[in-house]
């Protein structure tokens, strides 16, 4: 499993793809499809994911929609117009970040020496 300080700077960008590419999701279906997609590496806790989706409603990249599934209450995340903007750029940005890292770890300097 990959440790959530790893994660953390990566969350939003998660969230905001996955809503891209899977439409309407509430949190739950979001956990489920992260922990699939990554084959159990990756696993959102609820603590850490709710205070980015409501981040993300604030900023105005989402907005809500209620259902009452089997007597209970399910709220489903969707991107706004401005959330689709922000997706394109966030998913540009990590992969700089991605290619940046994969630089740094292939690389033969001494960074491997402790």
């Amino acid at each position: 499993m990959i440790p959530s300080d790893l994660i953390k700077g990566s969350l939003k960008t998660i969230v905001l793809k996955l809503l891209k590419e899977e439409g309407p999701m509430h949190g739950y279906a979001i956990t489920r499809k992260v922990e699939e997609l990554t084959a159990g590496k990756l696993k959102l806790t609820y603590g850490a994911l709710y205070p980015i989706l409501h981040k993300l409603e604030k900023e105005g990249s989402l907005v809500t929609a209620s259902e009452n599934f089997n007597n209970r209450i399910r709220i489903y995340y969707a991107l706004t117009p401005k959330g689709h903007t922000v997706v394109v750029e966030r998913i540009k940005e990590l992969n700089e970040f991605i290619e940046s890292l994969q630089r740094i770890v292939d690389t033969k300097s001494g960074l491997s020496h402790a």
